[in-house]
């Protein structure tokens, strides 16, 4: 007789998984975001909770020599995974931004990090998005290519992720881009449900392409608000639209149960937007405890099944 037994995640395994995000302690180089806490409390903290790796975080909040970054890691038992670099591709002249890929992806590489996560930006001041139409697509599509090896000669992988404000923010964009680019994708759930994408479908039709993972939770009403432009992405996070995993509309749970189901076993990162806009919390509390709540979801889940002989 067959019985079904559920396994929950070994712990240790998904701690070797989980990757801290700067901007879950407010880390974030938007004009007007929020009070920017420190790299030493903030690193500190992350090794407090247990994490061992680490994104890059806003450009130049860690050093920009990629020797340096290392350095600034070490004492708290951190390595870098992954930098965040946003893009121009679709104008006709990419030398400008094959020239910014080439320094971000030198620095992630002597970083220690082994994934170049890239937005693709109307511009580097990110002004609102500009509409493409399918030759517009097209050249994306090409000049996102000719990025993804460059950055891989480095050692990078590229992954393209879907972002509020840049030219993969909607519904739409997101189906555009998976139409016309051949690149793996940093899933992020929150993004993608501002955006009117459903993040469990996106996994379940699309778990082939996902090469690296965040975890966003977050409040399906104020981002309906950022999605209709009655608010901005910085007012909503103000507001709270950014969740401790399990405590938003994102559905979290089933994401994690289709990412393993699809094979997926690389990089979880917890990323947690925040705006801090008052004085800086105590150390130890604020940004760490929803750091530490998410890290306890998903400590709890069981998306895997075994089904033993008995």
């Amino acid at each position: 007789m067959e019985s079904s037994v559920e396994r929950r995640i070994d712990t240790p395994a998904l701690m070797d998984r989980l990757v801290g995000a700067p901007i879950s302690w407010g880390v974030c180089e938007v004009p007007g975001w929020g009070l920017q806490l420190g790299p030493d409390r903030v690193l500190a903290e992350m090794a407090q909770l247990g994490l061992r790796h680490t994104e890059l975080g806003a450009l130049g909040w860690l050093p920009l020599d990629g020797a340096a970054v290392r350095r600034s890691l070490a004492p708290h038992g951190l390595d870098l995974v992954a930098g965040f670099v946003p893009l121009v591709l679709h104008e006709g002249d990419l030398a400008p931004t094959r020239g910014h890929a080439a320094t971000a992806a030198r620095q992630l590489a002597e970083g220690g990090a082994e994934v170049f996560v890239a937005a693709i930006v109307t511009d580097l001041s990110w002004s609102a998005p500009v509409a493409l139409d399918d030759e517009g697509w097209q050249r994306v599509g090409a000049h996102l290519r000719e990025i993804a090896d460059l950055v891989a000669a480095e050692g990078l992988e590229l992954v393209l992720h879907p972002h509020v404000g840049t030219l993969v923010e909607t519904a739409s964009d997101v189906e555009q881009a998976l139409a016309h680019t051949d690149v793996p994708w940093c899933f992020d759930s929150g993004h993608l449900l501002i955006g009117g994408v459903d993040p469990v479908a996106f996994v379940r039709d699309h778990g082939d392409r996902v090469a690296h993972a965040h975890l966003k939770d977050v409040d399906a009403a104020l981002a309906a608000h950022v999605r209709d432009k009655t608010m901005t992405l910085v007012q909503a996070t103000q507001e709270g639209l950014f969740r401790p995993l399990g405590d938003g509309d994102a559905r979290i749970d089933e994401v994690v149960a289709l990412l393993d189901e699809s094979g997926y076993s690389r990089w979880l990162v917890l990323e947690q937007d925040l705006a801090i806009t008052g004085m800086e919390p105590p150390a130890g509390e604020g940004p760490a405890l929803d750091v530490r709540k998410s890290i306890e979801f998903l400590s709890k889940q069981a998306p895997r099944r075994e089904v033993s002989q008995t």
